[in-house]
């Protein structure tokens, strides 16, 4: 008689062995591994100096012996620089400055790329396009010369326009409600070349045959846009908007300090976001520890916002979602 055995026999995986591939692909990504150790996590070491009160030790030594050999402060440089006088306009200030930008920026970019995309003179559609793309490529300390030379009180082109309007002149860089208005309009003029690249890059893969189907149906340009073009590059718009929205916390410090001429005292209230404010207390006397604090407090939100934005987009549309 049989003996019956209820042993199920394991069925071995085949095991993954390193391929030649694996070794090429490897090599290949190891400058950008290297690169990314070296001047992205390596440097991150340095956050600690936002948990010590930093102090030069007597007797010459290195950084890292100073700062392991400084006295923890635990959370007092956050408590500073949350206690502030300053911390409520700076959050103010960077905050919605980043909302209209992004608001503003997208819309803009949107519909010049819309726009260019059904010009019928390509020719003329690349020229417009080059032309849009180059304040891209030009540095604020450029662009505030061009800035001053409009707004300087004395010879400013728009002085000159007004005082021949018989309008008085006006001082510009003393005048701090005017300069809301100036930095979201150079923000969008200096941006809105490459977001239209971003944008006419999508259009450009949508298929021709769903515009020669609406044109036989009889649909508009207008139509066109709105139910083939536009949920055509949705998935770039989104994408684009979560990154817009990790950078909430942070600002151009070029734009904010370098057009308004090095943000004098009179914009202080209107112009001043956390990385002017970092960068001011770098030059003045204040503890490294409480500058350090700011810029890891920036970092924090930063990240929060960027996986605050991801699980909105996935509750609103799954698919579109990037992590």
């Amino acid at each position: 008689m049989g003996v019956k055995t209820n042993k199920k026999e394991k069925i071995k995986a085949p095991k993954k062995r390193w391929s030649r591939d694996d070794t090429e692909l490897f090599l290949l990504s190891l400058p950008t591994l290297l690169w990314y150790l070296i001047f992205a996590y390596l440097p991150m070491f340095g956050i600690i100096i936002a948990f010590k009160v930093y102090k030069l030790a007597p007797g010459g030594h290195s950084f890292i012996y100073n700062l392991f050999h400084s006295q923890w402060a635990g959370f007092g440089n956050f408590k500073y620089f949350f206690t502030s006088n300053s911390f409520a306009m700076l959050l103010r200030n960077t905050i919605l400055y980043n909302i209209a930008f992004i608001i503003i920026s997208a819309s803009v970019a949107v519909g010049g790329a819309l726009m260019l995309s059904n010009m019928r003179n390509k020719s003329g559609s690349k020229v417009y396009q080059t032309m849009m793309f180059l304040p891209y490529f030009m540095s604020w300390v450029v662009v505030s010369y061009f800035v001053y030379a409009l707004l300087t009180p004395e010879r400013g082109y728009l002085n000159g326009i007004l005082t021949s309007l018989g309008a008085d002149p006006v001082m510009w860089y003393q005048e701090s409600k005017y300069w809301p208005f100036i930095l979201v309009f150079l923000n969008t003029w200096k941006g809105m070349g490459y977001g239209m690249v971003l944008y006419l890059a999508s259009i450009t893969g949508i298929d021709p045959s769903l515009y020669e189907a609406a044109v036989m149906d009889g649909a508009t340009k207008m139509q066109q846009a709105r139910y083939i073009t536009l949920p055509s590059i949705k998935p770039v718009f989104i994408m684009m908007l979560i990154l817009d929205c990790g950078k909430i916390f942070n600002s151009d410090f070029g734009l904010f300090y370098q057009t308004t001429g090095g943000l004098p005292a009179s914009l202080y209230t209107t112009a001043s976001t956390f990385d002017t404010f970092i960068f001011q207390a770098l030059r003045s006397n204040a503890p490294i520890g409480q500058t350090a604090a700011a810029s890891f407090f920036q970092a924090i939100c930063s990240c929060g916002m960027i996986l605050f934005a991801n699980w909105v987009v996935s509750k609103i549309d799954n698919e579109n979602r990037i992590i």
